[in-house]
């Protein structure tokens, strides 16, 4: 959070810039004394003055946390550094913006579009945004239009959503709220009951999904703030896959418990495409054959055109 600060000295007002961070328990500061008060300086200008600036200085401090996994999260040493820039530069960009409730919106459709269309859903994307301003179902297909409204509902709950039992199955029964599946029955309650297997990769037995799961829950609750971000999320995504908890829409509830790990980490929201799936089916089968570079690599690009896309947004707002 950035404030400007006032400060008397013999009589007189001046102004004092402040940004302040924390991040993986070791705290960021940058000062800059202004001179005497104006009403002409506010903090939303001088950090859109100083943008570029400011943005360095936090990075700087960022990139000693990135020294020692740069070379395993990428092949590429600069595009860590890229996607630690950029999402600096858009939490700076949505407290100058004060973020508003649109590019939210046009974010979590486009996120909805995409996370939808990876398991099979055709509905273009005019009709989830469409769906989701209106809350109009009329779309031919009644379940997928139903699944973009319970969607957008999801993405909401995660500001609430906490690492448990109840808040995935939460998360979980929103998203699939009267959904039907493709064999013409609702989805089931609760964790799954049958054994599951994902373009031929085994998943978790249901007899091992409870312990499986709280294991993988203690794992983050223990690894935050010991464990870059980056990686906690993608290793946590990555293991709640192999789980596969769910009959169903476990790549939906598991991107959306990315997304909510990210944030909690000072790092802006990513979408994976739909155009990319083959890749990320892919990448999730090169990491469980002990290949996790390849893994990091695939969401680091999908990390690095998120964060255009939200430059986009917050540019054009």
């Amino acid at each position: 959070m950035a404030s400007i600060d006032k400060v008397k000295i013999k009589g007189k007002t001046y102004l004092k810039f402040i940004k302040k961070s924390t991040f993986m328990g070791k705290k960021f500061v940058f000062k800059e004394h202004l001179g005497k008060s104006t009403a002409s300086i506010t903090k939303e200008k001088y950090l859109l003055e100083n943008l570029d600036k400011i943005t360095n200085e936090e990075l700087k401090f960022k990139l000693d946390f990135l020294k020692t996994i740069s070379n395993k999260l990428s092949h590429s040493d600069s595009l860590p550094v890229k996607i630690e820039e950029k999402a600096i530069k858009i939490n700076n960009l949505k407290e100058i913006k004060k973020y508003p409730k649109a590019i939210e919106t046009d974010f979590a459709i486009k996120f909805i579009f995409n996370s939808n269309n990876i398991e099979g859903s055709k509905i273009p994307e005019n009709v989830v945004k469409n769906i989701i301003e209106t809350g109009n179902l009329s779309y031919k297909n009644k379940n997928e239009a139903r699944e973009a409204l319970n969607s957008i509902d999801a993405f909401e709950y995660l500001k609430d959503f906490n690492f448990n039992f109840a808040s995935i199955k939460r998360l979980y029964y929103i998203l699939t709220n009267k959904l039907i599946m493709e064999n013409s029955n609702p989805y089931p309650k609760g964790f799954k009951k049958v054994d599951l297997v994902v373009r031929n990769s085994p998943t978790s037995n249901p007899s091992s999904v409870e312990k499986e799961l709280e294991n993988l829950i203690k794992w983050y609750k223990k690894n935050k703030g010991k464990i870059h971000p980056l990686i906690l999320a993608f290793d946590f995504h990555l293991e709640y896959e192999i789980i596969h908890p769910f009959r169903d829409a476990n790549g939906r509830t598991g991107r959306l418990i990315l997304n909510k790990i990210l944030m909690q980490n000072g790092y802006p929201p990513i979408i994976v495409y739909e155009k990319n799936k083959e890749a990320y089916f892919n990448a999730f089968e090169k990491a469980r054959d002990g290949r996790k570079k390849k893994y990091y690599q695939f969401m680091l690009e999908q990390t690095d055109k998120s964060y255009n896309y939200l430059l986009e947004l917050l540019n054009k707002y």
